[in-house]
């Protein structure tokens, strides 16, 4: 169950991460929503990575949260914010997921 609530927590990351680039694009009270979206995103993204070390190893949690995030932002920001894809940003990403499930194949919970 902890594994589910540190992917859903990594996902509210990409949230996070996707509030703050609008937020930049937009002005206003427009601008000063996405931020509010920002902030409730962080919230319940760092709950949930919390909830998840009380039974999983903090660095392999913290890794796989981060990359989630990681991975999930470089997408959004290929697909929504027009941003390059090119071959070594996506072979990187790839090795970054790679590293992602391998974490959870090592995990001892």
């Amino acid at each position: 169950m902890n594994w589910i609530l540190l992917i859903i927590g990594g996902l509210f990351e990409v949230g996070f991460a996707t509030c703050l680039g609008k937020a930049k694009e937009s002005t206003g009270m427009t601008a000063t929503l996405w931020l509010g979206g920002f902030l409730i995103c962080l919230a319940i993204s760092m709950g949930l990575l919390y909830k998840a070390t009380l039974t999983l190893p903090i660095g392999t949690a913290y890794a796989v949260w981060t990359g989630i995030g990681a991975v999930g932002t470089v997408l959004v920001g290929i697909f929504v914010f027009k941003e390059p894809a090119d071959f070594w940003r996506i072979f990187f990403i790839t090795t970054l997921i790679s590293s992602i499930i391998g974490l959870k194949f090592v995990s001892s919970h």
